[in-house]
């Protein structure tokens, strides 16, 4: 299957339904990897998902939950194991081991369960079982964080050093503490601590008495913090260790590290299927939430959804406790196209919409609100053009994106595509947009694609009608109440119900009633305005803008001419010019290879010499100086071609002048006929053909057949007079 194109999900809303997806992620990894789910292309991959996400729904229903699969992401610690020397912090390696044991918790969960959950387990079985990472982890750091002090020999040794030098510094600095105390050297709080470090709070008038090291005073001064000398000594010895513990912690984390880091690969394939796993998890919460089901996926060409519901439209009115009216649709070999007429604000659009994100749903592995007999085909293609495609950024109106939208419908429609669009034809007159809309619907009926359209437009309904591979459809509208009933049915055509939803809004009867003898004469009157397309204005202007078109074409192909040749000229020149030098190269290396072997024969350097010196003076002989009289010419000519050239292009240009001046010229002094009612005409840029009925004031009433227009006589052509 072939990736489905992203203006087809945005039109049915796919982009809204994976916000709903990700929302019911555990992880923020998988929150955000949900949001670019796309169609799956291979169809082996697509139905492994759908089985995992059925497995996992079915997971809720049963006394076999599934274990929880929540991690924190790893996406930093594997770029770290990727550069040489580096080290893993405390809180990488935590999140390293979960990550190792919540998949071996699934392994050995799926193994004992694997006649329920074959696909989920299949999808765990393949990675490496490994407790060795998770074994060494809790080896080094305990289950609040810290590094155990049987880490290593050497951290429990200088840990033990440090609490022997702690008992010593708490024992002199309490000797030292009763010792002032007796002398009322210190204030009534005694102590206190600054800096992480017990000090004692002496009076201001005796500070000189106490001897240490002061660390500080009070805010008002009359109390100075002072760490006693006798502990001073301990303190620095505690310093000392303190840093030799980091030291070792160091070099623990860089031993941990380094042996961690051959596992990279496996810890990334852990956090992959833990990620899958959870948007599983997510797909199978959603397809609970509105009674999701795996339909059948058959090879047969049919799409069979039964009982189906819109997942958007079902949720938003679950949560609003409103009823959510479910369509019934089917589409194969010989019933290929649905044609869905009835009023507005019937369901026609919603219809459409169900059944695009439904497939577009299935396509990319989730599970869809229909019932369990449902059955679903596989397109390598979905195109749709729903809703208001007017394009204010390129300039274009709806109808001609439309039609832009139209053209890639033909390019890429075969019998593996489903094509869905709403109001068919629209945004143009109604009587041509509608003839385009049928020559486009029976090429997509020849290239055997399936599809579903809703539209207004008689004739389209009545060609679905005529294809034998095609039906008609409507949804029904109570003719009495005038209201929806949303119900989607086979095989007829609906009415719009026009004139009556007209009068149901307080149109006056009187008015409906003129419109609908308007209808009964079968008459159009087209405003005056629209007659008037093209003015001459317009033509000149269009003419203009052809012929500054086609002089800058002639002056841009002159200048690439001349470029090209001049290219041309200048490669043989230098072709030439590096022959003549190699030639020359060769003979003067021949010349000096003989004076070379007849040296190393006679050993002789006076005739070498003599020899060399000929060679010199000859090849001298030979160099020819360009004179600048010869460069000057050369020049000269140059620039006499150009001026022929461009004098031709000059002459060229006025001629095409000319010859479009006596064009237009010509066409103004065409004698103007004398028209005569009867006389068969047409519009001087349009193709229908009319008779004259009435001829009053340089105006004209050509009647068309089925219907009638009133214009100027200047903008009519003579096709054939009246006999």
């Amino acid at each position: 299957m072939q990736k489905i194109h992203p203006k087809t999900l945005q039109d049915l809303e796919f982009p809204t339904v994976l916000q709903q997806v990700s929302a019911r992620c555990n992880t923020e990894l998988g929150k955000e990897l949900a949001l670019a789910i796309t169609p799956v292309s291979d169809k082996e991959e697509l139905m492994q998902i759908l089985g995992q996400t059925s497995e996992y729904l079915a997971s809720f229903s049963n006394d076999n939950r599934i274990p929880n699969h929540g991690f924190d992401q790893i996406n930093s610690e594997l770029g770290l194991l990727k550069i040489e020397n580096s080290t893993l912090e405390i809180a990488g390696f935590r999140k390293i081991g979960g990550i190792c044991k919540t998949v071996a918790i699934h392994q050995k969960f799926f193994k004992k369960f694997k006649e329920y959950y074959p696909l989920l387990f299949e999808k765990v079985d393949v990675l490496d079982g490994n407790t060795e990472i998770p074994d060494a982890i809790d080896a080094v750091i305990d289950k609040f964080g810290e590094i155990k002090d049987s880490a290593s020999d050497e951290l429990r040794h200088i840990r033990l050093q440090i609490n022997q030098v702690r008992g010593k510094i708490n024992q002199s600095f309490g000797a030292a503490l009763g010792r002032y105390q007796s002398l009322d050297y210190l204030d009534e709080i005694r102590e206190s601590v600054v800096e992480n470090r017990r000090v004692l709070a002496v009076k201001a008038m005796h500070r000189k008495k106490v001897k240490g090291t002061v660390m500080g005073t009070s805010k008002t001064g009359s109390i100075v913090y002072i760490v006693p000398e006798t502990t001073l000594t301990y303190t620095r010895e505690l310093n000392n260790l303190e840093f030799e513990e980091k030291e070792e912690i160091q070099r623990i984390l860089n031993q941990l590290t380094n042996h961690i880091r051959p596992f990279s690969d496996l810890l990334k394939a852990y956090q992959n299927y833990l990620t899958d796993i959870d948007i599983t998890a997510a797909k199978a919460k959603y397809a609970h939430e509105m009674n999701g089901v795996l339909p059948e996926i058959n090879q047969e060409r049919e799409l069979y959804l039964r009982e189906a519901y819109h997942p958007l439209l079902y949720l938003s009115n679950k949560r609003k406790h409103q009823k959510t009216w479910p369509q019934t649709i089917k589409l194969h070999p010989e019933n290929r196209i649905i044609v869905i007429s009835g009023p507005n604000a019937g369901g026609k659009s919603i219809t459409l919409k169900t059944i695009g994100l439904l497939q577009v749903m299935v396509q990319s592995g989730m599970l869809i609100p229909v019932h369990e007999r449902s059955s679903v085909c596989l397109f390598d293609k979905i195109l749709t053009d729903i809703g208001d495609n007017q394009s204010i950024e390129n300039h274009l109106s709806t109808y001609s994106y439309r039609l832009k939208n139209m053209n890639q419908f033909l390019k890429r429609c075969n019998n593996e595509t489903l094509f869905l669009i709403d109001e068919f034809g629209t945004g143009s007159d109604p009587e041509l947009g509608g003839a385009l809309a049928e020559a486009f619907l029976e090429v997509f009926y020849e290239r055997e694609a399936y599809g579903v359209i809703t539209t207004h437009y008689a004739n389209l309904k009545a060609l679905a009608n005529e294809l034998p591979h095609a039906t008609n459809a409507n949804m029904l509208f109570n003719s009495k109440t005038l209201e929806p009933t949303f119900q989607l049915v086979l095989g007829e055509a609906g009415s719009s119900f026009t004139f009556e939803v007209a009068q149901k809004n307080g149109i006056p009867y009187s008015l409906i009633n003129k419109a609908k003898k308007k209808i009964e004469r079968g008459k159009v009157r087209f405003d005056a305005t629209i007659a008037k397309l093209q003015k001459e204005r317009s033509k000149m202007v269009q003419t203009g803008t052809r012929l500054q078109e086609e002089e800058t074409k002639a002056r841009e192909e002159a200048d690439r001419l001349e470029q090209l040749n001049s290219k041309v000229k200048s490669k043989l020149e230098s072709y030439q010019e590096l022959y003549d030098h190699n030639q020359r190269m060769i003979q003067l290396g021949n010349k000096v290879n003989t004076a070379a072997e007849r040296y190393f024969i006679d050993h002789k350097k006076r005739p070498l010499i003599s020899e060399l010196l000929r060679i010199v003076e000859t090849e001298n002989s030979k160099r020819k100086k360009t004179s600048a009289k010869k460069a000057k010419e050369k020049q000269e000519q140059q620039q006499q071609v150009a001026q022929e050239l461009e004098q031709q292009i000059k002459k060229v240009r006025v001629e095409k002048k000319i010859k479009q001046k006596k064009e237009i010229q010509a066409e103004k002094n065409k004698p103007r006929p004398v028209f005569k009612v009867g006389d068969r005409v047409r519009m001087t840029d349009g193709k229908a053909v009319g008779s004259i009925d009435v001829l009053e004031k340089g105006k004209a009433v050509v009647n068309y057949g089925i219907f009638t227009t009133n214009v100027s006589v200047d903008q009519l052509e003579l096709v054939e007079a009246k006999k």
